[in-house]
């Protein structure tokens, strides 16, 4: 008897270890796990030095105009790494009109912002620093705020050296892209997608495959789960315009190409579970909810119950461990540094 069940119980654990097999076969069509270093940067070499200016830049209110806000303002890395707002509060209590994406896992995305106007972090970093209802400040006055401070100048020598008046808008911006590219957050589903069977549970498992059956893994997928690639929201219905206002056509104000109204970069999911509101209005504050309106709106789908609950069980398997950030002591102020305005212009 003994023996038999011995048997029986191989049986099984053989059987279950190869449909875990070949459901990481299935899943490796789609997905990578994340890098073990610091993704390699276009013209822009890491070093510590270089991070740990970026960190302080990242931190720093003074980059904007009022003295209010800073990088970290849209980007807690206490709250998945955006704000958790539907639209983000800038210069004079101004609401910008897109929902703040998270910076963690950013250095994976194929372009910057929900439209991809921006093809890196370093470019991206300085959208916010002049956008009227952000930071509104100029290049200008950022690189007379940073050279009115030794201590600033004395480390961007550091990160940039043998570089002339190293202290500029475009070094600034490169300083903060090596920063925010160490916000990796390894997550179970790398551990799974490495070979542990054990990281994801039974729900999580029968998630990833609906999210591969469904067809959601045509637009997120790779190593960010998304983060590439632009479609239409509402390739098969589009939602109502409380969910997608008609105001914001997406990716058109890039192009000005009409097949580009309404599109939009695929969202990467990663420590999607930690980002409520979703979509780029941020109306969205249910994460079952958002993933049912993406499975109609995209996919032509009704979901039950059952089927939304193992999705959203999947997706929070991409939630990761956030690296340990020492807040920074920044350099203090001069009577040459540019004072604070509240001023709207």
């Amino acid at each position: 008897m003994r023996l038999i069940l011995s048997a029986l119980v191989a049986t099984t654990a053989l059987a279950g270890a190869a449909q875990a097999d070949a459901l990481r076969d299935k899943a490796a069509e789609f997905f990578k796990p994340l890098p073990s270093t610091i993704p390699a940067l276009n013209e822009n070499t890491v070093t510590p030095e270089k991070v740990d200016l970026g960190k302080a830049l990242f931190f720093d209110p003074r980059l904007s105009a009022s003295g209010v806000f800073s990088c970290y303002s849209c980007h807690n890395l206490t709250t998945g790494g955006d704000d958790n707002m539907e639209t983000s509060v800038g210069h004079g209590w101004q609401k910008g009109p897109r929902n703040s994406p998270t910076v963690l896992n950013a250095v994976l995305n194929e372009a910057q912002f929900w439209d991809g106007r921006a093809e890196d972090l370093a470019a991206q970093a300085k959208g916010p620093i002049q956008a009227g209802v952000e930071m509104a400040n100029t290049p200008e006055a950022v690189e007379a705020t940073l050279n009115s401070m030794p201590q600033y100048v004395d480390w961007f020598k550091a990160a940039f050296p043998g570089e002339e008046n190293a202290a500029n808008f475009d070094n600034m911006a490169k300083a903060i892209e090596a920063f925010e590219a160490t916000l990796i957050t390894p997550a179970p589903f790398d551990a799974w997608l490495n070979g542990d069977d054990n990281a994801l549970s039974a729900d999580q498992k029968a998630g990833l495959e609906l999210f591969i059956d469904k067809g959601c893994s045509s637009c997120h997928s790779g190593v960010n789960v998304g983060g590439h690639g632009y479609y239409p929201f509402g390739l098969i219905e589009k939602p109502g315009s409380e969910i997608l206002p008609v105001g914001d056509k997406g990716r058109f104000s890039v192009t000005e190409t009409a097949d580009d109204e309404y599109v939009f970069r695929a969202s990467p999911l990663r420590n999607i579970d930690q980002t409520a509101p979703y979509f780029h209005s941020g109306k969205v504050w249910d994460l079952k909810v958002a993933v049912q309106i993406m499975a109609e709106s995209q996919l032509g789908e009704e979901l039950s119950d059952q089927e939304a609950d193992q999705l959203v069980a999947f997706l929070g398997s991409l939630t990761g461990k956030v690296p340990e950030v020492t807040l920074p002591l920044l350099p203090a102020e001069t009577t040459g540094t540019p004072r604070p305005t509240s001023e709207v212009k």
